[in-house]
């Protein structure tokens, strides 16, 4: 396993982080296999572990909390999410210092810990003052329960920047992190807030990086959706809008590519990410340890030039020199 730096920090995570939005396990056979998978993490070098307040409303922070408990504190990155309701209450959501301080309590129950090494806003709060929120951010590194904070979806390059100035006005603890999704199929963070992370210092961890199953090569152009796919669950509309025959062409190209280079879509499409220099690491699911165990070897695996200038043209997009004001 490989190691990168959260932006311009100290903090060094694996390039492979395993994150959990697991539903309520407690008591069943998928409990095994899921903790078999978080063993398989640690084992293999992973040391950080991504979840968030809202997933399962708690059940993922109390798995990962019991889970990894087992293991030695110091060598952990555990990071959790702060935004979406977590109550019936009028307070309970959001991103005012009420709801974040409250919140924060709850996710070091919940995860068995005295400190959160990352604490994310998961979305953007247009009812909250930018500025309450950053203080309350600061606060909690100020008091140790939160090594290092940051936001994820719904952050782009103005907000980060208008953030940053809040911070340098106020003498605040800065953005340490961007966790945006990102993925061969939706590229949509290069085009400005990648420009703007480098020129801030701010480290980028991506989330989907499969695009909802997408790149794992198992739904194919003509053929019936694999059973207990995500695909057929009827909540699940996301992977069902991405099934176009577009994508469906591009995944078979790019498995393509990935056979030329003696591999698997999964582990190309986890590895392309890594190419960038801006990324400091990818958090992929895995509900059983063999996903995990394909995931692992994208840390370290190098594309050729040639091949990444194939998939830029498989994927339709153009490089350009991006310009932060």
């Amino acid at each position: 396993m490989k190691y990168r730096n959260v932006g311009k920090s100290g903090l060094k995570i694996s390039e492979i982080a395993l994150g959990s939005w697991v539903t309520d396990l407690k008591g069943t056979a998928a409990e095994d296999v899921a903790k078999q998978t978080v063993d398989l993490a640690f084992d293999n070098g992973v040391n950080f572990f991504d979840c968030a307040d809202a997933y399962s409303a708690g059940a993922a922070e109390r798995f990962f909390g019991e889970v990894l408990s087992r293991f030695p504190r110091r060598e952990l990155v555990i990071s959790s999410k702060v935004f979406f309701p977590t109550g019936d209450g009028v307070n309970d959501r959001g991103l005012s210092r009420k709801h974040i301080f409250e919140s924060c309590e709850q996710s070091l129950k919940n995860m068995r810990t005295d400190y959160l090494d990352l604490y994310y806003c998961h979305r953007f709060d247009e009812s909250t003052d930018l500025e309450e929120t950053l203080r309350a951010m600061s606060d909690l590194v100020a008091q140790g329960k939160v090594l290092y904070y940051g936001v994820s979806e719904e952050w782009g390059g103005a907000r980060l920047q208008e953030a940053q100035r809040i911070i340098d006005r106020l003498g605040l603890y800065p953005i340490t992190v961007v966790q945006p999704q990102y993925n061969l199929a939706d590229r949509y963070i290069e085009h400005e807030i990648m420009g703007v992370c480098s020129k801030l210092g701010i480290g980028i961890t991506t989330f989907s990086p499969l695009a909802q199953g997408l790149l794992t090569g198992k739904y194919r152009k003509g053929q019936p959706l694999p059973a207990g796919s995500r695909a057929t669950w009827q909540a699940d509309h996301q992977i069902n809008d991405l099934l176009t025959d577009a994508n469906l062409d591009m995944v078979e190209k790019l498995r393509g590519v990935a056979d030329e280079l003696g591999t698997n879509l999964p582990v190309l499409s986890l590895a392309w990410i890594l190419q960038h220099k801006e990324i400091s690491c990818v958090i992929a699911g895995a509900s059983k340890p063999s996903q995990l165990e394909n995931n692992l070897k994208a840390s370290g695996f190098e594309i050729p030039a040639d091949a990444m200038a194939e998939i830029d043209a498989i994927t339709g997009f153009h490089r350009f020199e991006r310009h932060v004001g």
